[in-house]
């Protein structure tokens, strides 16, 4: 049906702001100082480019930006002596492997170019997915400032034959001393691994195995060996799901790793059939945002709203509180019965008896959803054996601490406690890639190498195997973890021989080992017979109770959780991932505690936009379990009254440069794991908190159509193009006194496209979660710069991709409003009633590649001009930087460099250094300040196609063509292709009834096509 939705990215747009209307008039808020330059007649006369004074004469007003455009920098190269038989200058190597960092799990496919990996995607053959942390960490490789480069004793080098002897002999006397030793690692998800570290037991009986995971969700782990016999997270075949119901899970996000591709799958309108996803959650998560209904409680009525359920759907009493959502608990209990085998429900409350709640919701059900025999490995962690080391530390029971990869200095809410603990500790050892704050309280630092560097294994579920292989030259003294242990065991095998040795024995069951390492992964089906569905019954009546006891609802409480770019912080000195905009809030460099509109009213919050786009924000004193931290505020629409979000992974300083030291650290807040904490004070303090913050910068907010959102409902029976009632009707414009479609007429002479390639880009909006992995793909492959807070804060990000987050209300429109007669203040007042839980949509923009490009026509210097194959393409050499093309956008996709951000101190990011460096794309150019840049639609890469294709003497393959955001999209939202062949996926999707161009009636007829969203309200 035809929408009265008003689209909005901010709350400022809720009130009648001066600023956001200036702010839409004017993108461009700080003007280049050309007349303080052309004023100076020492200055120019002090310019070796005497193309300044003409300029100055004939009166052309943007003579600083044209001059910067001339002054390229010069980079000299060094060929190859003797060429190495493995490289072939100018082509790509991909390799299969995975990573496991212990908070993020992968299969990948790593792209390298002379021996250098710069860039990951997805392995999809082996069902792989990434996130933006999975696309970034091949940045983190090239990290010289944070790895750890040699083995150190006390902070003095020392060669790793003296390591090994001097500790060796250390284990050695604690063994005979029967003193104990810990192996503290975060979860390794690899068999071969888990055998080397069984070995290392067996040499020393007094040492102990205990797996920390920083973010935990070790209550969930539990809660499945209680029921299910094994430690091990549920899966969720999500795919096959008709009605899903997330209790603060979001499993869209870091929830078990993540299900969006499984999620998506499921939602396909074209099928008719679409899960019913319903979301009960205080914070607004990616779950929530593409929730088909999100319903609002806080952290405790969540928590009850559980219980609730489980009464609603059993009829079996057990104890509870009501909650304000208890109707839509009831609503839900039918939807789930109906669903029946095909419902499922999880919570991410991170309390055993919420998770054993919801595992015998499922069993009820006899939810097929659930999958207890391909559980998942990942985030193994027990965080009451973490407790207790910290205790026997304490205590002095422990002789010696080996800690691999984690940071418990850091991430532990008694971090203070470890580390003072540490003194009692005879031998103190870290293993790890990083020099973190724990490694710089230990003894003996000793360096390991990144998983692009290493050999291993994983094993993320019981059926999915998966093989680690070294994608460059070790950069650093560095050695495995595996080949350390393996050698304090007495063993004189290597890691390589012992995990050839292993799946030949153990996986493989006689399939080839190259194979699978070509793979880069093995799938093996689980027996049955070994694997018991259901081995525990469970009093929930003292379940029910124990968790009512827990669970002590206050006037205000608090959510931690986890932001989609820094997850719990193990890449925070990533520029890529401090400069991504948070899905939700758009906000980047820093994290904050976000509050609802009526809470900040209360309270005296506030977010004031300046004329420069900037958002400020005032502070406040939190203060849980007697720890406080002083964080910034950020209001968030969605937020659930008496509820505030804080996330973790922030405030890291140990190591990181001065620029990465942003945000607060929320752990010491993080009591006992749980995520939900009560009993919250906040307090008011003063300060005033400068965001980075894009969310009302850039945006088209406002203007007819730019995004299309229909029910499954009206997708299946109402004609999208009726007049009256259509969801995708086209834009219409007045013609010959008669109302026509807009694409009817024409300004132009269409130029005949159907001869060659000609390159679309499909976007569905029903399938586009926001994860943003996309924009840091874009990243990697065209080498986009970072500019740091300062410039994201005045709008000069370079993100050649943006993921436009839009907020929606179903309320009446000014016009219909001043009918009857609304005064302005009502109408807003609407608004802000429905800010309290909007609809929210995710729209990916980049340059559309209009093929009547309005940036084309206003070029002075035709640096911008239309291929013969559908991009709009820019001659960075000719382009002046008059910025008109930018002020002609109607998509506000075209981004000025105002500065070098290579080889310049100012920007000390990737770009600045000599190992950063190794992670650019030789294909792309690095642009210098004064020019205008945008997306290419990757045209390096569709180009290297078209050669591949030539060289071997074949017509390119269907669906061969693809861009970095397309590869790195793991839900199939972006689908790149060639319109003018028909097998082409994204040559039946241009025709879909769905499809449709933003801001169509301008008639610049874009190659980026949208696929009207499609949300399931349960009415189908």
């Amino acid at each position: 049906m035809a929408s009265n939705k008003k689209y909005w990215k901010s709350v400022e747009e809720l009130k009648d702001s001066s600023v956001v209307e200036t702010l839409s008039k004017n993108e461009f808020v700080e003007n280049i100082p050309a007349d303080d330059f052309l004023g100076d007649k020492e200055t120019l006369e002090a310019s070796s480019t005497s193309r300044r004074d003409f300029l100055k004469y004939v009166g052309f007003t943007t003579a600083a930006a044209s001059l910067a455009a001339c002054e390229g920098p010069v980079v000299k190269s060094i060929p190859y002596v003797v060429k190495p038989n493995d490289i072939i200058a100018g082509v790509a190597d991909w390799y299969a492997t995975s990573m496991a960092d212990g908070y993020d799990f992968a299969n990948i496919l790593v792209k390298t170019r002379e021996g250098r990996p710069i860039q990951i995607m997805p392995n999809k053959e082996a069902n792989g997915t990434t996130s933006a942390r999975v696309q970034a960490s091949v940045l983190s490789l090239y990290d010289e400032k944070l790895r750890l480069k040699e083995p150190t004793k006390a902070g003095a080098a020392i060669s790793w034959a003296e390591a090994d002897k001097e500790i060796g002999q250390k284990l050695i006397s604690l063994k005979e001393a029967g003193k104990q030793v810990v192996l503290l690692t975060g979860t390794m998800a690899s068999p071969s691994t888990d055998k080397v570290i069984s070995e290392f037991l067996t040499t020393y009986p007094n040492a102990k195995h205990v797996v920390y995971d920083a973010v935990s969700e070790s209550a969930a782990a539990d809660a499945f060996e209680k029921m299910y016999g094994r430690r091990a997270l549920p899966n969720y075949k999500l795919q096959n799901a008709e009605t899903i119901v997330s209790f603060g899970a979001d499993f869209l996000g870091d929830f078990h790793g993540g299900f969006e591709k499984a999620y998506i799958d499921g939602r396909k309108p074209e099928t008719g059939k679409m899960s019913y996803h319903v979301q009960v959650e205080s914070n607004m998560s990616l779950s929530g945002a593409n929730a088909d209904k999100r319903l609002v409680a806080k952290p405790s009525d969540v928590v009850f709203s559980l219980l609730n359920l489980y009464k609603e759907l059993t009829g079996n009493s057990v104890a509870s509180n009501s909650t304000p959502i208890d109707a839509e608990i009831k609503k839900l209990a039918k939807a789930l019965k109906k669903a029946d085998s095909k419902g499922v429900v999880m919570t991410g409350v991170n309390d055993v008896n919420a998770q054993l709640i919801s595992l015998a919701i499922n069993q009820y059900l006899s939810s097929e959803i659930l999958d207890a025999k391909n559980s998942l490995n990942i985030r193994k962690g027990n965080f009451k054996d973490v407790e207790a080391l910290v205790s026997d530390m304490k205590s002095g029971n422990v002789g010696g601490l080996l800690a691999v990869n984690v940071d418990p200095a850091y991430t532990l809410p008694n971090s203070a406690e470890f580390t003072d603990s540490l003194s009692k500790v005879d031998l103190k050892v870290s293993l790890s890639v990083e020099n973190n704050a724990t490694t710089n309280t230990m003894e003996y630092a000793l360096p390991a190498p990144h998983f692009l560097e290493s050999w291993g294994d994983t094993q993320f579920s019981e059926e999915n195997f998966g093989l680690m292989q070294p994608t460059i030259q070790t950069l650093f003294n560095t050695r495995q973890v595996q080949d350390t242990l393996l050698k304090w065991s007495g063993s004189s095998t290597n890691y390589y021989d012992f995990l050839k040795s292993f799946w030949s024995d153990n996986v493989l069951g006689g399939s080839s080992w190259n194979k699978a390492l070509h793979n880069g992964y093995f799938s093996k089906a689980v027996d049955a017979s070994s694997v018991s569905e259901f081995v525990s019954e469970v009093s929930i009546s003292e379940v029910a109770s124990n968790l009512k006891k827990s669970t002590k609802a206050s006037e205000m409480e608090l959510n931690l959780y986890t932001k989609t770019g820094l997850g719990d912080g193990k890449q925070a000195n990533n520029p890529w991932l401090q400069e991504f905009p948070d899905p939700i809030t758009r906000a980047s460099w820093d994290n904050y505690l976000t509050m609802s509109i009526a809470d900040a009213k209360a309270l005296g919050f506030e977010n004031p936009v300046k004329d420069n786009g900037a958002i400020n924000g005032d502070y406040a004193k939190v203060t849980v379990n007697g720890e406080e931290v002083v964080v910034p505020v950020m209001i968030q629409p969605g937020q659930a009254k008496g509820s505030v979000g804080l996330s973790l992974g922030f405030g890291k300083t140990f190591g990181l440069k001065d620029e990465m030291k942003v945000g607060v650290n929320a752990y010491p807040l993080y009591k006992g794991g749980n995520n939900i904490q009560y009993n919250v004070s906040i307090e008011k303090v003063s300060g005033t908190h400068k965001f980075a913050c894009t969310q009302v910068q850039k945006t088209i907010a406002g203007r007819h159509d730019i995004l299309k959102v229909t029910s499954l409902k009206d997708y299946k029976n109402v004609d999208p193009k009726d007049h009256h009632h259509g969801w995708n009707k086209p834009a219409y414009v007045s013609y010959d006194h008669k109302e026509v479609e807009a694409n009817t007429i024409d300004l132009w002479d269409e130029h005949n496209r159907e001869v060659g390639h000609h390159f679309n880009l499909s976007i569905d909006l029903t399938s586009c979660t926001g994860c943003g992995a996309c924009v840091v793909a874009c990243h990697a492959e065209n080498n986009v710069p970072v500019v740091g807070k300062n410039e994201v804060r005045v709008g000069r990000d370079m993100h050649w991709l943006r993921i436009d987050r839009y907020y929606s209300s179903e309320v009446e429109t000014r016009e219909e409003a001043k009918e009857l007669g609304l005064s302005r203040g009502a109408t807003y007042e609407a608004l802000e009633t429905e800010a309290e839980n909007p609809e929210v949509t995710f729209q990916p923009m980049m340059c559309q590649h209009c093929n009547h490009a309005p940036c084309e026509t206003v070029c002075p210097v035709a640096a911008t001009s239309h291929g013969r194959q559908g991009q709009n393409q820019m001659a960075y050499n000719r382009c002046v930087g008059t910025r008109y093309c930018a002020n002609n956008c109607p998509y506000r996709v075209r981004r000025f460099n105002w500065f070098n951000y290579a080889n310049n101190n100012e920007f000390d990011f990737n770009m600045n250094n000599e190992y950063g460096k190794m992670v650019l794309n030789p294909d792309v150019v690095v642009r210098s300040r004064g020019v205008m840049e945008k997306c290419s639609m990757c045209i390096q890469m569709t180009q290297a196609t078209i050669l591949k294709a030539k060289k071997e003497g074949r017509k390119v393959n269907v669906d061969e063509f693809e861009t970095a955001c397309s590869s790195a999209c793991t839900t199939g939202a972006m689908v790149f292709g060639d319109v003018n062949n028909k097998e082409d996926k994204v040559a039946a999707l241009a025709e879909d009834k769905r499809a449709y161009n933003v801001l169509d009636y301008l008639q610049t007829k874009p190659n980026v096509i949208y696929q009207v969203k499609v949300r399931n309200t349960n009415e189908a």
